[in-house]
């Protein structure tokens, strides 16, 4: 199968594309490289260093998959500059579908955010209730998966939900809760807690890319809207599962700096077969162990707000 990832540079990508190579698959990867190359060569591998506005410039054809990871990734992030929130998501998606059926792609898997949901009070956040977007990243996410959307009728539409990933990958990031509550306890010892009764759902990145290929060949009948997301955790009981692994303290703070809290139910994605095979704590052992051993260390390109807000400015002067 020839696979078009965008993003194939980020967290994801980087773990996701070496997977598909290793399945025989040829992938073409489209990546801005902001946060570094990490994609080793590969005779089935084509790399474009670009954004997805120029993707009709590119040499790509016969493509029977796109998956779309390409994002500014997450609130922080998506406020450093609001227009490239835009651009980069429901602009450049817009550009990628009008390609899409210009070549006649087959499916297109985007990922979107659990967070679209907003604050819900129902214990069981599924596919059905209602999205109530509390921040411009999540408002960018819901614009983004009905541009997706729209072209349903001229090719497959899976849309994926995740919830907050977790795990080591080559391009590291410590810009989401478990990542960065363990790597905190590694290097500091301690972990601070901003208010603490947050929930957060949470994912493994290994579960993440399985997820991915699970939707490469499954039949058009289950196209649609799938959440993807097992463990819902408040960031204090995060906190303990961390301290049991890396002993650290740990410092509550009583005012919330992040009030978001939400959940979501994967149930829909249960029923039609797919099983996560990983945890929250093999996510907490994985990165404990690659920093003991030294392959992750404290790169200023993991730290995705920072280095995005330098980044940027370096683009102004």
């Amino acid at each position: 199968m020839k696979i078009l990832v965008t993003g194939g540079n980020g967290y994801i990508g980087n773990k996701l594309i070496p997977k598909l190579l290793s399945e025989k698959h040829k992938v073409y990867s489209i990546d801005t490289d902001w946060f570094g190359n990490h994609l080793k060569k590969n005779k089935n591998l084509i790399k474009f260093k670009t954004n997805l506005n120029n993707i009709n410039e590119l040499k790509i054809n016969k493509i029977d998959c796109i998956i779309h990871l390409a994002s500014i990734s997450n609130d922080p992030m998506s406020e450093v500059d609001k227009n490239l929130s835009w651009e980069a998501s429901a602009l450049g998606t817009v550009q990628l579908m009008n390609f899409a059926i210009k070549k006649k792609i087959k499916r297109i898997i985007y990922a979107s955010s659990g967070s679209v949901y907003g604050i819900k009070k129902e214990k069981e956040v599924t596919e059905k209730l209602s999205l109530t977007p509390i921040s411009l990243y999540n408002k960018v996410k819901m614009v983004t998966e009905r541009v997706v959307l729209s072209y349903k009728k001229q090719i497959e539409v899976f849309i994926i939900r995740p919830a907050t990933v977790c795990g080591f990958s080559r391009r590291m990031r410590f810009d989401v809760s478990v990542n960065a509550l363990t790597f905190s306890a590694l290097k500091n010892k301690i972990i601070n807690v901003n208010g603490g009764n947050q929930i957060r759902p949470n994912i493994h990145i290994e579960d993440m890319i399985n997820l991915y290929i699970f939707f490469l060949t499954k039949p058009k009948k289950y196209a649609g809207i799938y959440n993807a997301g097992f463990e819902n955790l408040s960031i204090f009981n995060l906190a303990k599962k961390i301290q049991k692994i890396v002993p650290c303290k740990i410092v509550v703070k009583k005012e919330s700096f992040d009030p978001r809290s939400y959940r979501i139910s994967s149930k829909k994605l249960l029923k039609i077969g797919f099983k996560p095979a990983f945890t929250v704590e093999d996510a907490i052992y994985e990165i404990k162990n690659a920093f003991q051993k030294g392959i992750l260390k404290d790169n200023p390109r993991f730290h995705s707000i920072k280095w995005l807000k330098l980044i940027h400015l370096k683009k102004k002067i």
